[in-house]
């Protein structure tokens, strides 16, 4: 297990490249096993999480191999395999994209329930509620989700939950309606640019599918679909990542390929926090202008500002001017990152879903854990803005959806090393 060693305070500059979006990669490499033939999905990051999903595939009976510009190419070999395997799917929930492809396309699919991340309760119940309104009949084995069908048939489906729409679930529903009989309308779907990337690879590759990015898909069955080549998205939170580090620590970055119009909320809440961003046709600059000011930011499924961005506004809101209200109503309980942030000097507050955030004039470097993914680089964004030393722990999750965050930062100035913890 490594760790992250920072030497914080000094501020970041330069440029960095924003990687291919890993949300947008996994759900169209599991797409691939609807198609025939071969597929090629490109821009697609070096994660420990494509990694796993890579694996999962080939035990899907999928020849999906990788070349070094991040291409992967991917042909199934093997229609029988259907089974995704608990020691696979146990340390990622985006594993259960498999899901809706396997019946769609082999009538049957034997996935375990997904694990990832710790930040709330994130039920699958919608995931499994689309795939039965297409008429797969579900059931529970020992740990496996196990879903059949002879045919799906498509029918009005209404994908809303509690927190919002499900991107994920939007994502399974979607795919498996494609080789469904007739048309299928997917109500209160999600609206994320992941989806919209995702109907984009599917429509290439034959599928009929209209309001990708809206509240309503619309999808019409097809009979085959076939391989095709793509290049996904960039990852809007890699982007927001990078532009926050810059705001925290006082420095100017251009992030290249940054796209602003899957940032609207984000820029916006940056802007309102008196932090200058600058759209270029290349990307993204962030130019602070002394330290952040004081704004209340409320995360809303899309396009409202993003639950995956929260820790690290939170780090920029830490080292504000005045006192700050952060709100989480996609995952209520995603606030395990404050008390880390607290051993280094911040001034947080804990009331319901919501965080009270008194700035400080600078944080002090401390050893900390990360207790998942976006906490993770919460704690990277403070450690670089603060005084002195700062120790990370558990940097495993970053690994999971950051390509070569500590050499993209060395480029921007940083001083961070990783170590054998």
């Amino acid at each position: 297990m490594d760790r992250f060693v920072i030497e914080g305070g000094t501020p970041l500059s330069g440029e960095v490249e924003v990687g291919g979006s890993k949300n947008a990669s996994l759900p169209a490499l599991a797409a691939c096993l609807l198609a025939e033939g071969e597929s090629s999905i490109g821009n697609v990051p070096f994660l420990k999480d494509v990694e796993t999903l890579r694996r999962i595939l080939e035990q899907l009976g999928m020849k999906a191999r990788r070349d070094s510009e991040g291409r992967i190419t991917c042909r199934v070999e093997d229609e029988e395999p259907v089974t995704a395997p608990y020691e696979l799917v146990k340390t990622m929930r985006a594993s259960i994209c498999v899901l809706g492809p396997l019946v769609a396309k082999r009538g049957r699919a034997r996935v375990s329930q997904p694990g990832g991340c710790v930040i709330g309760p994130r039920p699958i119940d919608l995931h499994l509620k689309g795939l039965v309104a297409l008429g797969a009949e579900i059931r529970v084995e020992k740990g496996y989700i196990v879903a059949e069908a002879d045919r799906l048939v498509g029918t009005r489906i209404y994908l809303g939950g509690p927190n919002g729409p499900t991107v994920l679930g939007t994502a399974t529903t979607m795919t498996a309606a494609t080789l469904a009989d007739g048309e299928t309308v997917i109500e209160h779907a999600a609206c994320e640019p992941e989806i919209e990337d995702l109907a984009e690879l599917l429509v290439k590759m034959g599928a009929s599918i209209e309001g990708a990015g809206t509240h309503r898909i619309r999808v019409r069955g097809v009979r085959t679909l076939r391989g095709v080549r793509h290049d996904v998205i960039p990852d809007r939170i890699e982007a927001a990542t990078f532009l926050m580090a810059g705001a925290a620590t006082g420095g100017e970055i251009l992030a290249r390929g940054a796209v602003a119009d899957h940032l609207d909320a984000v820029l916006d809440g940056l802007r309102a926090a008196a932090v200058n961003i600058i759209e270029e046709p290349n990307g993204l600059r962030v130019r602070p202008d002394g330290r952040p000011g004081p704004v209340d930011v409320t995360t809303m499924p899309y396009p409202g500002f993003p639950t995956d961005v929260q820790a690290q506004m939170t780090a920029v809101l830490a080292v504000a001017d005045c006192e700050s209200t952060v709100t989480d109503k996609v995952f209520p309980d995603r606030f395990m990152h404050t008390d880390e942030l607290n051993r280094m000097g911040a001034k947080i507050a804990r009331e319901g879903a919501s965080i009270r955030v008194h700035g400080v004039e600078a944080l002090e470097g401390a050893e900390v854990q990360a207790s998942d993914l976006r906490a993770s680089a919460a704690l990277v964004i403070a450690g670089l803005a603060a005084r002195g030393e700062t120790t990370i722990h558990r940097i495993y999750h970053l690994d999971r959806g950051y390509e070569k965050l500590e050499w993209k930062l060395q480029r921007l100035g940083a001083d961070i090393r990783r170590e054998s913890d």
